[in-house]
């Protein structure tokens, strides 16, 4: 069987396996704070346990921890449950993706899942519940340039009982991630005979302006990054900054590039377009699963379903190095935790007369987050072309779960990338106070030239 044809078959077996069965989709803020928790999850476990009850998540920080340092693994002590290969994949069929399934397909020697107990550790501050319930009753989504957009929320999940496609995307796109923070790491592309080519070594501010206090946007900014390269050499000194609107039209993206020692505005920073922030490996929309404008796909809300994810995959801090992440054709199985939780399943399909180079993807949202975890792409010949990924980890300072070491595989080139990679760096996910808007800007991208 072909992969195509194996996908289709999947894709068929997930839809008739949703959970929508459960009942119906709660609609009152009330629920929040009895039934589902602040951020509109499921509170109660699944019938046999293998799920918990959420019961507020990992708020105590490691004592030994310290702000900017390396962060350390809650659970390093715990062994796998059991372990998903190629040969036995046909008895969790029903709760891994489709995508993962097509990657114990295309290597049946090397990629394994590693089944570790569920922990809902995710968790936020109680001003972000606060603003999560009241966005309930005052946040719609209202038409715009860039398709509809959500108005008058903040500082919380936009719309935490979500009831179609369209929210649900939302609601990763403003996830919870902390208000200001900044990272350093590198990235890789590994080729299809299984080199590491490192594409940046980089340093990285980020601020989210929705959830600063006081809440909402100034300008409709919800998500910036300033991103400064140290290497390899050929790279060292570029820089990008980026401050992504609610509304895309908005959104703007700036890079230096010092062998010219100037700034220059991007002038299609989204979608398909490669990203400077790779190297050019991945385009604008691929980052975290999914990162960008909404107004070229319908979405689509499929339903909930028990689903194997990577999850409190803290081992991507503790690591010494890139080396004992990086495998010769995925990451490697011993760093990565895979957990059964609860999963939003989302389609989005390309509009009629838009342009996009893979039409049609699937997206797969962790219900404690709402941050998309898995995800498909595929091509305009209905082939999957890629598997999107990324890490989810436990940050009890924040406190929070965020996503961090992502990246894809590419089922058509055999190559793959990640980013986002903290191994080995003294500062990993440094929470740290607002930042001046001004640093986000070109002009302060300007004075950051090295060379």
């Amino acid at each position: 069987m072909t992969i195509r044809k194996h996908v289709t078959v999947l894709l068929t077996s997930l839809a008739t396996a949703m959970l929508m069965a459960q009942g119906a989709m709660a609609t009152d803020a009330a629920d929040l704070k009895t039934t589902l928790t602040p951020l509109g999850a499921e509170r109660a476990g699944n019938a046999d346990g293998s799920i918990p009850t959420w019961t507020g998540g990992m708020t105590k920080a490691d004592p030994n921890f310290k702000d900017g340092g390396k962060r350390s693994d809650p659970f390093a002590a715990e062994k796998p449950l059991f372990s998903v290969t190629s040969k036995n994949v046909g008895q969790y069929a029903d709760k891994i993706t489709p995508g993962i399934q097509a990657m114990l397909k295309k290597y049946p020697d090397t990629y394994r899942l590693d089944v570790y107990p569920s922990h809902r550790t995710a968790s936020a501050p109680q001003s972000v519940y606060d603003a999560t319930y009241a966005n309930v009753s005052k946040t719609k989504l209202v038409d715009s340039s860039a398709g509809l957009i959500p108005q008058n929320g903040e500082g919380g999940i936009p719309f935490p009982l979500a009831k179609d496609g369209l929210e649900a995307i939302w609601n990763h796109l403003m996830r919870w991630r902390g208000a200001s923070w900044h990272t350093d790491f590198s990235q890789y592309l590994t080729t299809t005979d299984g080199k590491h080519v490192l594409t940046n070594n980089s340093r990285a501010d980020y601020q989210m302006p929705w959830y600063l206090p006081g809440g909402g946007t100034k300008d409709g900014t919800f998500w910036s990054i300033r991103m400064i390269n140290d290497g390899p050499p050929l790279r060292a000194g570029e820089a990008i900054t980026g401050r992504e609107n609610i509304n895309a039209d908005n959104t703007g993206v700036w890079t230096y590039l010092p062998g010219q020692r100037r700034v220059r505005r991007l002038p299609n920073a989204c979608c398909d377009t490669p990203t400077p922030a790779t190297a050019g490996v991945m385009s604008f929309d691929e980052l975290y699963v999914f990162t960008g404008r909404i107004d070229r796909f319908d979405w689509k809300l499929v339903g909930k379903k028990e689903m194997y994810i990577p999850y409190n995959s803290n081992k991507v801090f503790t690591a010494a190095s890139p080396e004992d992440l990086l495998g010769e054709h995925h990451l490697k199985p011993d760093v990565l935790r895979w957990e059964l939780h609860r999963v939003w399943v989302v389609e989005a399909t390309l509009k009629s007369g838009k342009r996009h180079v893979m039409p049609h993807s699937t997206y797969y949202l962790d219900e404690d987050t709402w941050a998309a975890v898995l995800g498909e792409r595929y091509d305009a010949q209905n082939q999957l072309a890629k598997v999107l990924w990324t890490t989810p980890v436990v940050l009890p300072d924040l406190p929070g779960v965020v996503t961090v070491t992502n990246g894809f595989y590419d089922m058509l080139s055999s190559t793959w990338f990640a980013g986002d990679i903290f191994a080995g760096k003294r500062e990993q996910y440094r929470i740290v106070p607002e930042y001046k808007d001004s640093v986000f800007t070109p002009d302060a991208l300007a004075g950051e030239g090295v060379r």
